[in-house]
This record gives C-alpha cells, structure tokens and sequence, in this order.
C-alpha cells in the first residue's frame, strides 16, 4: 500500500530541516525546491479522513501539525535566508497557488495554504513582515507575492492590507508591481478591499504621469474583481471608461483582456464585452489590438459558450475578416475559427445565420490560398456544417446540373493532397509537415464518410485515381531521371527516399480505406462496384514497385474482413440473383487475394525482413486471414533465439492454425486453393500439417456432422496447445494477462460448439430412413438426458457471454475496435446460449413440462427467460424488430418486458467489427425460434414434439453452421504485450492493528478500514476516474486454513488466480448497485441468505486521489459465523469522467479474518 503524504509529513519536515541546514552551496535551495514538488503533490491529495488515519496508524492532526511545522521553516529560511533563498521560498508558494485554483469552491480555498489548515497564520505573517520591514526593495516585493500567495488568511489583517495599500504609491516600481499582484489576490476574496483597490486604481490609472508598466500592472487587476456580481460590475464600467479614454496600444490590449476574463465569468457581462470587441474589429485599429480582440472574443466563446450572443452581424464582421487581404494569415486563421464553432453551436441549436454564398466564396478564395493552414480550417468548417445544411446546400448557377457539395469537399481534399505530394515526389525529398496535412486531410475525408456513408463509393473512386496518379506520376519521374543517371545512381539517390514518402501515403491511404470499408459494411453497401473499386486500387499498388511488400499484402487483404462472413450469413443469397452473384464475385475475390498476401509473405521471408513478417502476420490476424497468418508465424518460430519469443510465436502459430482448420470446414473452395497454391510452389508448414481432401461439407454443401466434429476437436486440441505455450512464458506481473484470458476464452466457446455438434451427431434427426416410431421411442427414451445436455450447455454458452462482457470492461486503454469485437463475441455467445436454450423447450406441450424443469435442475437462477432478457439487453439500441419479438417470447413466459439485462455504460452499440453478421445471425436464430413456439403452441401431443423436436435440432444446426461462418478476427489489443490495470484492497480492523491479522471474537460485527489501490497506471492515464467502488462478498462456508506466514509472502507477490464464476457474479451486482445507487456516497449494503449458514454482502464507495488511491470503512455482520479463517472475496470497479464503467481485475489475494475462540482469545491491554 503506497503512502499518502500525510504518512510522509514527519519525514519530510526532518529532511526540509536537514537541508536547511546543509553548509553544501545550493543545498538549501535544493531542499526547498524539493519540499515544493513533495507540498504540491499533498497539495492535490484530499483531506485525511478517521479511516485513513486508522489504515496508517497516524493520529487526527498530525499530518496537520508536520504541515505547519515545514510552512514555519520556510517563513522562517525566508527570514534569515539570502535572495537565493527568498526566491526559491517565493517560488514555491507561487506554484502552490497555480496549482490551488481549482479548489476554489464559492469563494473558499480547500487547499494546503487554506485557513482552515493552516493554525500557525500570525507566526508565518509576523516573521515575513520582519522582512519587508528591513529589506531592500526586491525583498520588499518578495514579501508582497507572499502575502498575496497567503490570501486565503493574510486578507484578515489590517496590518497587511496597510503594507498592500501603502505600496502602491512606492516609488520603486517592481514594489508597485508587487503591491499590484498582492492586491489581486486579495480582491478575489475580500469584497470591501476590491473596493478600496478600485478607487486608487482610478486615480492612478488616469494620471499621465504614471509609468506604463505600473499602469499595465495595475490594469492586470481589473480581472480579479470578481468576488461579488455588483463588484464586477462596477469594475467593468470603469475599466470601460479607462478604456474609451485612452488611445495607448499596450493599454487597450491588457484592459481587452482583463474585460474579457472578467465578462468570462458573469453572463450579464458577455453581451456588452462581445458588442466592444466587434466594434474594435470593424473601427481603424492597429493589428495588434485587432488580433488581441479576435482572440478574446474566441476566449469568450470558450468559456461562456451558452450565453454567447450569436448573431448573423458577428458572422459579418467574421466574413469580412476573411475577405481582407491585408489581415495577416493568423488573423484570418483565428477568424475562421471561432466562425466555425459558432457555426456549428448555432445549427446544433436550430439557428441558421451563414450566409452561404459568402462562405462558399472564401471557400473557393482558400483553395487559391498558399496558406496551407487556411485551407485546411476551410476543409474542416465545410466536413463540419456539411451534414446539417446538406439538402437545402448545392452548387450551381441555375441549380439543374449542380453537383453536392459533399462531393465537390471530397474533390477539393483530394485535390489538396495532390499539391502537397507532388513537390516530395518531384524532388524526392521528405517534409514532417507536409506529411501531418496529409493526415489531416485523410482524417477530414474519413470525417466526411462517417457522416454520410453514401459518399464511401465516390471516396473510394477518387482514392482510386489518387494513387493511379501517383504511380503514374513515380513513372514519370523514374523515366525523367534516367536520361542523367545510371540506374544504380537512381536507386541510391531517389529510389529510396521514394519509397520511403509512397510507403508513408500509401499507410494513410490503407487507413482510410480500412475505415471507409467498415462503414459501407455496416451500412450494406458492400456492392460488386465496390469490390470492382477496391480491386482496382489493389492492382496499382501492387504495379507500384516502390511500394514494399508489407504494404502490398496489408493492400491484398483489404476487402477481408469485410466480406469473408457474407458467403453463409446473407439470408437472401438464394432468392437474390444480385447477391448470388455478388457472392461468387466476392468468393473469387477473397481466393485471389489472400494468394496475392502468400506470395508478398513469401518475399519479406526472401528478403529476411522478420519483422515486417511479424507485422504482417498480426495484420492477417487481426482481419482474418488465417492460413497467411499461420503461415507466417510458423515460418517466424524458426528465426527466433528467445525463449519467450520462441513460446510467443509458437502460441500465435498454433492458435492460427486452429481457426485455419475451423475455416476450412465450411470454406473447403477456398481451402483448397490456398492449400493447391503452397503445394505448387513447394511450401508446406512444418509444425502441423493438414489434410485438406478431407472436408466437413458433403455435395449439397451440407455439414458432415461426423467430419465437422472431428476437424472441431483437431481444432480445439490446437487451440489448447497455443494457451498452454502461452502460459509456459514466465514474465513478471501480468504481462499476457489479455492475452490467456483470450485464449482461454475462445477455447471455452469451442469447447461448447464442439459439445453441440457431438450431440447434434447423436440424434437422428435428419435422416430420411428413420420411420415415425423410431423417432417417437428416441424422443421419449432420450429427451429428458439430452434436455439436460442441451441446456448446461446453454448454460455454458451464457456464462461465457458473461466472461466476455468482463473482459470487455477489464482492460483500460483498450481501443475501440478491440472493444467492439470482444463486444461482438459476447452478443455471439448468448445468440448460441439462446438457439441452444430454445432446441428443445416447448413448455406448451404438457408431455414435455416436466422434462422441461428437471433440465433446470442444478443450474442454480438459469431459465429461459434469462437467457431473452439477456439477448434483449444487447440488442436494445441497435434492432428494434428483434426487440419485438424477443418481447413476445419473453411476456409469453410470464416475465415483464423491464427485466432486461444491464450492460455497461462503456457498452459499444455499433454494427462494425463483425457485429453485422452476428446480427445476421441472430435475426435469423430469433425468427426460427419464434416460429418454433408459435407451432409449438398448436400442438398438444407426442407426435407434434416428434416433430418440433426434429425441427429445433434443425434450427440449431443451421444457426450454428451460420456462426461459424462469422470471421473471426484478433482484437488489435491482443498484440500488446503489458501489464493490466487492476486493483489491490488492503483491510484492517477498525478496532486493534494486530499483527496476527484481522481478528474478532464471535458474536460481534467486522468492522474494517480499507484501502483500494489502483495497480499499472500508465503515466498517461487514458481516462480520468471520479469514483473507485468496491463489493465484499463472505459466506459461512468461505472457511480457510490460519494463513502462516509464506502463504502471506506468496499472497502479497500477486493473486494470479482468478475465480472467474465469482468475479462474474460479483461484477454484475456491483455494476447495478453502481447504476442504481451511484448518487449515494459510501454506500453500504448489507444482505442474509440462510441457505449456507448467511450471506454477508457489502458495497464501498471510495473518492481516489490522484494515485488512483481511495480509503473508506465497511461494516460486515459475521455475528452468525462459526469460529474459524474466514475468506473475504472482493471485485472493484471504477467510473470515469465521462460516466463509462471500468471492471478492475483483483490483483491481490482476499482478505482474511478469524473469528477466534472465547477460551483461546489473546488478552489485550490498554
């Protein structure tokens, strides 16, 4: 457990003393610089509470009395110090003070220098006053910051604010400067003495003989006059005055400023401010006092976006900024915009004040603008107003042929990008810049798609172009360049550098069609002129030789992902000529290509770039393409010297070739000419070996159950062997945390379609020689066992459904596709939990009840309306015809509509990443299952479940053959190899701090303080937390063996062990009692089962600090528990600002405590 800095406070004042002290030169300086950074880091931490005290063995108060102790010893190095001394005191302060705004809260400091923590105030001001008293001017000023530093308790003293207002009329002018930030600071707390300070600063401010650096000092505190809205407003009529009357630059910009920030924070202000900063942009102001008011009328907008009066006379000024030629470039930048955000809060708002001819004038004017940042603002505005203005914006004189403007933005970026290669490639010379525009633009294209997927077609054809332009174009310089060098002069010179820039555009060009793809698949719009596009785009790159190999397979497996699960999962594909054919279409495709990705495989080995292979077998991986996958990560066992790599790569490889031989089973065309092309070129893998005559369909393309189940078991032995190699990788930590639970995972999942296909195997169903009585005897001898088998593993299914859920929260930082597959392979799950669920349930047919409910036996709150509710939490904002009909199956088993399955607020709702074929699947599984019941309802005897049970073996066969036909695809997180953020708890007793543990006497209650401890922050935390709960769970039959000491030892290394079905359980009622019950603060719950001699259950809300640190108590009644070693089990979470739930893994053991014998008990003294 990290301590916190109360904990350090009686260390640090002995080493702030020791320092002191030190006779080394700058060792003073050093330890206070050193007691600054330690103040600042208490400084953000909250306040001690009685458990933290406990859980620290501190007693209330002391960290408070060490505080006072080190702001004592730095007054006091203050006072007798040198200026090298006073300066590092005054810095220090001044940081607390920068660091200290935001604990501001209605006018009270919450702070270390806040006047509730800080007891000593009249020692502090009395030693600092020695110093003004009797220094020179710079130690007068010194001392001047640190009362303002001290504001909080120095604006109650009538001495002080003597010094303050004494100072001003100094004839030193740092001393007024000085006087000027102490002044600043007090009026921000203290209404009367903002008074005061605006009267003086009147008088002197419209004096002509003051210094211009006194007067902008004093213009500074204008901003500060913000402690009461009458006191502001006041300020802000005399700083307008003082304003009017003055013609000095340097004074109009810091009174603009000052106005502005005061403004800023009262909304009766905005109007006034925002009409005086127009008018200083449309009257004959200097550039620099034009650019100060273009930038606080942004700054105004910022902050006080809602009170901003927007108008169509703003948007004018704005305009004519644009339009004036002699504006300088940063100007017009700044003008763009803030038009911009105003243009967009004013849609968003229902408010339309563009004037569109005006913009698509300067939009035009940009375009011929050499200022690139320009045009790309421009590009930026248009992506962004585009979608709210698209039906009533076109382009044209008379509006009969006039073409979109979205496609005309799409022309106009790639028309940008054009001029910004073509120089790199002329010269063949690289530019960083020139490359983040680029980007840019890519990213403002990709925008654009994701607004209006319909534009993914003309996207992927002007991208088409692009790169045919730049091959032609590479062509162009090649044979330009050949008339003055010789060809080994060309490779060196320009071949390389061109390669390197084309390698460059070619990545952001894959990217943006990665995405563009994803959304035309999640949109349905995969068409044959899209593939016919794509493959267009695959042939230049690959004529391009300056493009390597690596981008030449990342090119050929392209379409991938996208298309290798229409082949089954397309339910129209027999009665839609259009999609047959575009199956055939996309069949050839995937053929063609995934050989294409071979061959480039083949050459990065030639060329023994090892790591570009691993780059690209991660690729193939992540979209599915598993025979290049295996096929390079069993070539890249070889070249390894590691252990570690060795285990790696054999996992990777080994993994790969399960789902290799799972594709195989239902893709034999595809199979074959991959297996056909390594034979003809003489590679064959060496570690595993297939047999690809063998195949799991028979001639009608059906599945050969027998077949099929052998190649499933061959596959999950593989699939075994790759987690097994993965575990024998000793690392420290949780290095390949992700990575097992995955594995671990996918082989659960095959585990259990293995055991449907066995049982599928078993009943014959589907044969046409079976007679009716044959069928009759099997139902009524065999149907109770196979029910039973049937709905465990149903259970199992939904349990894993569960897990993946977990999974999906587990892991902070995890990006958004990862996120959206392990989304995807959780809906999977329970789709197979509920077409298995469902086989054979039909609770109509009075011979089937009873065998219905013992089925359930065992399965502890497993029912088949569970399984609706959960299919209907996961579909709830993504099908709402499916909705529909899972409500009607749910309310015909008596079960309300509200009962849905709760999913977390990070929960990803899109159809990308392989949702939409899962929801293929499970339209098509809901609409069977729904006609199974309503037929099942018709009938009421043996014969009609003979046949509904035939039937519901049927569906199952059918929706699992279209689940298998799903890709699946490697979460790119699969392949980051670190630590995962977990949590670690520590408990003790409230009442003694025994060595032994946590120990009571029966009969009483457990009082524990507990500490929760965020583990593996990265130093760039991705999300920023606002509240760490945590459940403890205990039960009587929890008993474990007294812990001795090496069980301790080993516990305190890492808690490696997870029990899953528990850390499910528990998940799912914290993540409730989070959204339910999250406004309650400390919440404590507390619950009785007398099943198993009680249930303790207990809920904990903890604030973390910025150590992702919290501290809070719980109270636990184990009254009712036997004597004996009680284990503690625990989960936790976390919610971040933006109010998504994060699962964290436990990562140490659980607490333990003992309920001790009354004849054994220690003796305890007082």
């Amino acid at each position: 457990m990290e301590r916190i800095s109360a904990a350090c406070a009686m260390e640090w004042s002995i080493d702030l003393e020791k320092g002191l002290r030190s006779k080394v030169a700058g060792g003073p300086v050093e330890a206070i610089l050193q007691i600054g950074q330690r103040l600042e880091q208490w400084n953000r931490e909250p306040e001690p509470t009685l458990p933290v005290y406990k859980m620290f063995g501190l007693v209330p108060g002391e960290d408070r009395l060490f505080a006072n102790a080190i702001l004592l010893r730095l007054a006091e190095a203050f006072r007798v110090g040198d200026h090298s001394v006073r300066h590092s005191v005054v810095r220090v302060f001044l940081s607390l003070r920068s660091r200290n705004k935001n604990k501001y809260n209605g006018g009270k400091n919450y702070g270390i220098l806040s006047k509730h923590r800080v007891h000593n105030q009249s020692q502090l001001l009395s030693r600092v006053k020695i110093v003004f008293d009797s220094g020179d001017v710079q130690s007068r000023a010194l001392t001047l910051v640190l009362f303002g530093c001290w504001a909080d308790f120095a604006k109650d003293s009538a001495e002080i604010r003597y010094i303050i207002l004494s100072s001003l009329v100094s004839s030193h002018v740092v001393e007024v400067r000085a006087s000027f930030y102490a002044a600043a600071c007090f009026c921000e707390l203290s209404d009367d003495f903002a008074s005061v300070i605006l009267e003086i600063l009147v008088n002197m401010l419209s004096s002509s003989q003051m210094m211009s650096a006194v007067r902008l000092a004093g213009v500074r505190v204008f901003a500060k006059m913000g402690c009461s809205s009458s006191l502001a407003h006041r300020a802000y009529k005399v700083g307008l005055k003082l304003l009017m009357d003055s013609s000095e630059e340097h004074f109009l910009v810091a009174m603009l400023i000052s106005l502005s920030k005061l403004a800023s924070i009262f909304s009766f202000l905005i109007s006034e401010q925002v009409d005086l900063l127009c008018s200083f942009l449309t009257q004959e102001k200097t550039l620099h006092v034009k650019a100060m008011a273009i930038r606080c009328l942004h700054f105004i907008f910022i902050r006080s976006m809602c009170h901003f009066p927007v108008s169509a006379y703003i948007v004018k000024i704005l305009f004519s900024m644009l339009d004036d030629p002699e504006l300088p470039s940063d100007l017009q930048c700044q003008a763009l915009r803030i038009f911009h955000k105003i243009a967009l809060y004013s849609l968003a708002n229902g408010r339309d004040i563009l004037e569109l001819d005006k913009l698509l004038t300067i939009v035009d004017n940009a375009s011929k603008s050499p200022i690139t940042l320009k045009q790309l603002l421009v590009i930026r505005v248009l992506v962004d107003i585009s979608g709210k203005l698209r039906e009533r914006i076109r382009i044209g004189s008379d509006g009969a042929d006039s073409t979109p403007l979205l496609s005309q933005i799409i022309a106009f970026v790639i028309d940008q990008v054009t001029s910004l290669v073509k120089p790199m490639l002329d010269l063949c010379c690289t530019n960083s810049e020139v490359e983040k525009e680029c980007q840019c633009l890519f990213s403002l294209l990709l925008l654009l798609v994701e607004e209006h997927p319909d534009l993914g077609v003309l996207a992927l054809d002007k991208i088409h172009l692009f790169i045919e332009y730049l091959v032609n174009m590479h062509d162009g310089v090649m044979s330009a360049s050949k008339a003055s060098l010789s060809v080994n002069e060309i490779v060196d010179s320009k071949g390389k550098t061109s390669m390197f820039i084309m390698s460059k555009l070619a990545i952001y060009v894959y990217r943006f069609v990665v995405s563009c793809l994803e959304h035309l698949k999640e949109t349905g719009s995969i068409t044959t002129e899209v593939v016919h596009k794509v493959k267009l785009l695959v042939e230049h790159v690959h004529r391009c030789s300056l493009f390597d190999c690596y981008i030449h397979m990342i090119y050929s497996l392209l379409l991938y992902s996208c298309i290798a699960g229409d082949f089954v999962v397309n339910e129209n594909k027999e009665t839609n000529n259009h999609n047959e054919n575009l199956l055939v279409t996309l069949d050839d495709h995937l053929i063609e290509h995934e050989t294409l990705a071979l061959e480039c495989a083949e050459k990065i080995f030639a060329g023994m770039d090892y790591w570009d292979a691993y780059k690209a077998g991660k690729y193939a991986a992540h979209q599915g393409a598993w025979f290049t996958a295996s096929f390079i990560f069993e070539r890249l066992m070889t070249k390894v010297q590691s252990d570690s790599c060795h285990c790696w790569l054999k996992s990777l490889a080994q993994f790969s070739h399960s789902e290799k031989k799972i594709q195989l089973i239902l893709l034999p065309k595809q199979g074959s000419s991959l297996v056909n092309w390594l034979q003809t070129k003489k590679v064959s893998t060496i570690h595993f070996k297939d047999n690809p005559v063998e195949i799991a369909l028979d001639a009608a393309g059906n599945i050969n159950l027998p077949n099929c189940y052998e190649k499933l078991v061959e596959a999950y032995s593989s699939l075994c062997s790759s987690l097994e190699a993965l575990e024998s990788i000793v690392k420290p930590g949780q290095a390949f945390c992700f990575q097992r639970w995955f594995l671990a995972l996918r082989v659960k999942v095959l585990a259990a379609v293995v055991d449907i296909v066995k049982l599928l195997g078993t009943v014959p169903f589907n044969q046409d020689k079976i007679t009716n009585e044959q069928v009759k005897r099997s139902i009524l001898v065999e149907y109770p066992q196979l029910s039973q088998q049937i709905s465990q593993v149903s259970f199992q299914l939904k349990r894993l459904a569960q897990e993946f859920d977990l999974m999906a929260t587990s892991f902070i930082g995890m990006d958004s596709k990862s996120s959206k597959i392990i989304s995807a392979l959780a809906l999977s799950c329970s789709i197979l939990a509920f077409i298995t669920g469902f086989t054979l349930y039909f609770p109509e047919i009075p011979v089937n009840k009873n065998v219905t409910t013992c089925s359930l036996e065992g399965l502890g709150r497993f029912s088949h309306s569970v399984l609706i509710q959960d299919l209907i939490g996961r579909l709830w904002h993504m099908d709402h015809e499916m909705i529909a009909n899972l409500c009607l199956l749910l309310k015909a088993s008596g079960q309300p509509k509200s009962c849905c399955h709760l999913q977390s607020g990070n929960q990803i709702w899109s159809s990308g990443c392989g949702v939409k074929d899962v929801l293929t699947v499970c339209r098509y599984a809901v609409t069977r299952v729904v006609h199974l019941q309503n037929e099942a309802n018709k009938g009421h005897n043996e014969e009609d479940l003979s046949q509904l049970t035939n039937d519901g073996w049927q569906c199952l066969l059918d929706v699992v053959t279209k689940w298998m036909h799903i890709p699946f695809q490697t979460p790119k997180y699969f392949f980051q190899i670190r630590q995962c953020v977990g949590s670690e708890l520590f408990a003790s007793s409230t009442d003694t701090r025994s060595p032994d543990g946590i120990s009571i006497l029966p009969g009483f209650h457990l009082s524990l303080n507990l500490c929760l401890q965020l583990k593996n922050v990265p130093p760039d935390r991705p999300i920023q937390l606002t509240k760490l709960y945590c459940i403890l769970y205990c039960k009587a039959s929890f008993g474990t063996p007294k812990p001795i000491e090496e069980n301790k030892q080993r516990m305190q290394s890492g808690y490696h062990s997870w029990e899953i079905d528990d850390m499910i359980d528990l998940n799912e009622s914290l993540f409730q009692h989070v959204t339910e019950d999250g406004k309650t603060t400390n919440a404590k719950l507390r619950s009785v089962d007398n099943g198993d001699g009680g249930v303790v259950k207990a809920f904990v809300c903890f604030e973390p600090n910025e150590r992702g640190q919290g501290f809070s108590t719980c109270l636990l009644d184990v009254s009712g528990f036997p004597v004996g070693s009680y284990k503690i089990k625990w989960h936790s979470c976390c919610v971040d600002d933006q109010g998504s739930y994060w699962s964290l893994l436990p990562l140490n053991a659980p607490p333990v405590f003992t309920l001790l014998d009354p004849l054994h008990a220690p003796v305890t003294t007082k």
